[in-house]
């Protein structure tokens, strides 16, 4: 995968219960949703990602960045989504999490507790 810029145009917003803000954009004829957590510690980043993959689906990818791979959150949800990375030229990391059908509706989001 190739590094995403987020466009000018994307339009911020602020899901229930995060605590970073989001920002969504169209990429062809998938919606981004995107978030960065890269300055921030544990929980946040497991918290963000598990509110916004309640947002994926088949038209809608999640782009979380962050500052090393999250290998807690991609322990738990790696089976049911496509995930793709790519290093940013800063050090940050990007992950795109796509609808994986029959396996994404099985995700257990409900708990955003981080151990690690």
């Amino acid at each position: 995968m190739q590094t995403i810029i987020k466009p000018a145009e994307a339009e911020e917003f602020m899901p229930q219960g995060a605590t970073v803000p989001f920002f969504k954009y169209q990429m062809g004829e998938d919606q981004i949703i995107e978030f960065d957590t890269s300055k921030c510690g544990p929980p946040e980043p497991m918290v963000n990602a598990m509110i916004g993959l309640k947002m994926v689906d088949e038209h809608t990818k999640l782009l979380m960045i962050n500052h090393k791979k999250p290998m807690s959150l991609l322990d738990r949800v790696e089976e049911n989504y496509s995930i793709e990375s790519a290093n940013m030229d800063d050090g940050r990391i990007q992950l795109l999490f796509s609808y994986s059908h029959e396996k994404s509706e099985n995700a257990d989001l409900s708990n955003s507790a981080c151990h690690g």
